[in-house]
């Protein structure tokens, strides 16, 4: 049995040298997606932007990752991590540059949505680290892939003024600041294609029988997964509502009412590829070999919405809390404080992977979530009266819990279904993209007090759905290309 613990620092092995390219390609994803967040000021003075039109940028910069990543999982079953996450990289650097050199509003706010794919790249990870680390690894690695990788937003919170307002300067800093990461992003995506690998040697990368949707194995969970499908069409229904005359007036009625329409067919379409992939097995029943509950999936997507759906959406508004809570505040120091939620990442989420390897799965969990309920119930009574150090150690606190239920999260996706963890590792990431929307689309109305007690609220609804999380344990099984049944273990 492999030891659960890990040296970073041993590049002489294949699977930690895969660990880092992949880290660190997941850190630039999140530089680029967050990289506008920490330059609000300097952003909404060049394009003499109201609050409510930043407001639509932060709700746009979320919503296209949610289909992202349902696409971008079935890419990666299908073809693998290297060519997907180079070609991720390369094309999100583009769009990267192109937010910014725009000139009007209206293309900011298309660039925005567009970059909202560059928040899929999580995915990819998650799939190459699962093929390179055995089971009782696979938490930490997945642990320390998501942390480092997630700490790409307090970089870009800490980094982009500093870039902005020192190394560049002028109107047009804020400017070069988002242009150099783009241009970093395309030099390491191609540098990622000549280096990494999708399996170690010898091992064989399974690939879903059919591709466009997940392959499940029983009636009940072919209608438990068109049912979990239904959220993330509601909630960009909510986007394109929020974005019409009746929101911030980005779009028209008309073409609200053909957004509305776009994704009343795009769900259709969807269902009848999810029929298409689960024909055979509603007509003759799923192998018990191949059997898994779909359920283990749909508990960890509600896990996964309250927990990284509010990491994001506070990630966002942070910074901009500091500076309105706490008046005289500098752009620098805000951004520097509002780091401060995402930069537990480094330690809290391989730390949750980690426990949850060693202690169990459904309680560490548990633990973490019933602990983020408690850090918003403390984050929603921070005022002006608070010393700036004692609202640091609050956000710090109630981020570690965060961070390491999004670890324990990761440590179970994993151990599903090899053949289709980028698919599942997706529909988890979408939900955690519906929570972020949905928590940014409940801030557009409310104030920062009330907006962090409904994230406890809803993290509360969250710790009993994840009482009935049934821990994978045994083995999983996968077919080789010449028929034989390969164990794979889950402990």
């Amino acid at each position: 049995m492999s030891s659960p613990h890990l040296n970073l620092l041993d590049f002489s092995k294949p699977n930690i040298r895969t660990l880092h390219l992949a880290w660190f390609a997941f850190f630039l994803t999140f530089v680029m997606w967050f990289a506008h967040a920490p330059l609000k000021p300097l952003i909404m003075q060049s394009f003499q932007m109201t609050e409510d039109q930043w407001k639509a940028l932060l709700i746009l910069n979320v919503a296209l990752t949610i289909p992202a990543r349902i696409v971008i999982g079935i890419l990666v079953d299908k073809f693998g991590p290297r060519i997907v996450y180079s070609l991720l990289l390369v094309i999100s650097g583009m769009l990267c540059i192109a937010f910014a050199a725009a000139r009007t509003f209206e293309q900011l706010a298309l660039l925005r949505f567009m970059l909202g794919f560059v928040g899929a790249g999580f995915v990819i990870g998650i799939r190459l680290v699962g093929e390179w680390f055995p089971a009782r690894q696979v938490g930490l690695a997945e642990g320390n892939y998501g942390g480092w990788g997630n700490f790409g937003s307090a970089a870009a919170a800490v980094l982009m003024p500093t870039v902005a307002l020192v190394l560049f300067g002028g109107e047009n800093g804020w400017r070069y600041a988002i242009g150099t990461t783009g241009v970093f992003a395309i030099f390491y995506g191609l540098f990622f294609y000549w280096r990494a690998r999708n399996t170690p040697k010898g091992s064989t990368y399974f690939k879903p029988k059919k591709s466009g949707g997940l392959e499940v194995t029983s009636r009940k969970d072919f209608y438990f997964y068109l049912i979990m499908n239904i959220p993330m069409y509601l909630i960009l229904a909510v986007l394109a509502w929020r974005l019409s005359p009746a929101g911030v007036a980005l779009l028209s009625q008309t073409a609200t009412y053909s957004l509305y329409g776009v994704l009343f067919l795009l769900c259709v379409y969807q269902f009848s590829q999810i029929y298409k992939v689960n024909l055979e097995m509603l007509q003759k029943g799923a192998p018990d070999h191949d059997k898994y509950k779909f359920s283990q999936v749909a508990v960890l997507n509600w896990a996964y919405f309250v927990a990284f759906g509010s990491e994001i959406a506070v990630v966002s508004m942070l910074p901009a809390f500091f500076m309105e809570t706490f008046s005289g505040m500098s752009i620098a120091l805000a951004g520097m404080l509002g780091s401060s939620f995402a930069i537990m990442n480094l330690v809290a989420r391989p730390g949750g992977g980690y426990i949850s390897d060693r202690f169990g799965r459904r309680r560490s969990l548990s633990i973490f979530i019933l602990g983020l309920t408690v850090g918003y119930f403390i984050m929603s009574h921070i005022s002006s009266d608070w010393p700036v150090a004692l609202a640091a150690t609050a956000v710090v606190a109630c981020s570690f819990f965060v961070q390491a239920g999004t670890g324990a999260v990761f440590a179970i996706v994993p151990l599903v279904k090899r053949r289709m963890t980028g698919q599942i590792a997706g529909m988890a990431g979408a939900y955690g993209n519906v929570g972020g929307v949905t928590y940014l689309t409940i801030y557009s109305f409310v104030e920062a007090t009330t907006f962090f007690m409904v994230i406890a609220a809803t993290a509360l609804v969250a710790f009993a759905i994840v009482q009935m999380l049934e821990e994978p344990a045994g083995h999983m099984t996968e077919v080789l290309a010449d028929g034989t049944i390969q164990k794979i273990e889950l402990t």
